[in-house]
């Protein structure tokens, strides 16, 4: 049986260069650690979940801002590479491209990561305007919180409109308005930017929280304890596949472009939910951020 065409899914967010030391544990705050080990790996939360959605088999446009600088254009090059549409990742003159700090702690599998003041910041709603025709094409449109709030909520305005689902990352954690909570279909917290949304510990509770705030439904990642999924009929648990991660530096972006590749299908959102943390259990496994993604013949056959 031929699969049907790739859905049409908008990424809207940030590009990063990842400049990332590995050591055999994150230093404590004050002290200097020597020996660690130095790579460079393409990032940004919001091309690291087109780069994942384009290889879980969705046709992808990115819109996002980059220098005219050299880590801009290699970034541009391997969205390129990768069968992303990038006419809307526009280049500013004069401003720097992304570049994220990340510290990796093999003892525990943990990161810490700084981002940059960058070309990210200057995405503005008016750079959304040339985009708008490809929002009444597309299953889903996806957003991070690493440009501008209003841009995303002018994106979530957009996807409103057209009439097409509006799914975000909100990360990194901040609080959110209730005008942007309202216009989400799919929200993808972590544990900890649940919390923070909420002031609930629990996901359970912190789901149920969100959803009273005008969100359709709720998926809380929980690193190796898997996912929960919080909507109107109740709140259920997904386990996740049992790995030894290596490094866990976009793991929750692979997740969500799996979900939003599941959800733009339409699959059911507990088989989008299963397959997306098959597809982020594989990718804590592989270093790097873009560079771990998962293909699609690796996690299913269909």
């Amino acid at each position: 049986m031929r699969r049907p065409s790739p859905p049409h899914i908008i990424v809207i967010g940030s590009s990063n260069t990842d400049l990332v030391l590995s050591c055999p544990r994150l230093p404590k705050p004050g002290e200097t650690l020597l020996g660690g080990v130095f790579q460079r790996f393409l990032g940004g939360k919001g091309a690291n979940q087109a780069v994942a959605a384009a290889r879980a088999g969705a046709h992808v446009t990115f819109i996002g801002a980059r220098g005219d600088d050299d880590f801009g254009q290699v970034a541009a090059k391997a969205l390129r590479r990768e069968g992303i549409d990038i006419h809307n990742f526009r280049v500013r003159k004069k401003v720097s491209s992304g570049v994220a700090l990340i510290l990796l702690g093999h003892d525990q599998g943990e990161n810490m990561i700084a981002v940059a003041h960058s070309a990210n910041d200057t995405l503005s709603p008016r750079d959304l305007a040339t985009a708008a025709p490809a929002f009444r094409k597309a299953k889903v449109i996806v957003a991070q919180l690493e440009v501008p709030l209003a841009t995303v909520l002018h994106a979530a305005r957009l996807a409103q409109k057209a009439g097409v689902p509006f799914l975000l990352n909100p990360a990194p954690a901040r609080k959110l308005p209730g005008t942007l909570l309202r216009l989400v279909h799919t929200l993808v917290p972590n544990e900890h930017e649940a919390a923070l949304l909420t002031g609930e510990k629990r996901p359970d509770r912190a789901g149920a929280k969100l959803l009273q705030a005008g969100c359709a439904q709720v998926v809380i990642t929980l690193g190796a304890q898997g996912a929960m999924l919080v909507d109107a009929q109740a709140s259920r648990h997904f386990a996740a596949p049992k790995v030894k991660p290596r490094d866990t530096v976009g793991a929750g972006d692979c997740f969500t472009g799996w979900l939003a590749t599941g959800i733009a299908e339409g699959l059911p959102i507990e088989k989008a939910i299963q397959r997306a943390l098959r597809a982020a259990s594989l990718s804590v496994t592989r270093p790097g951020a873009q560079s771990s993604m998962p293909l699609r013949r690796e996690i299913t056959r269909g």
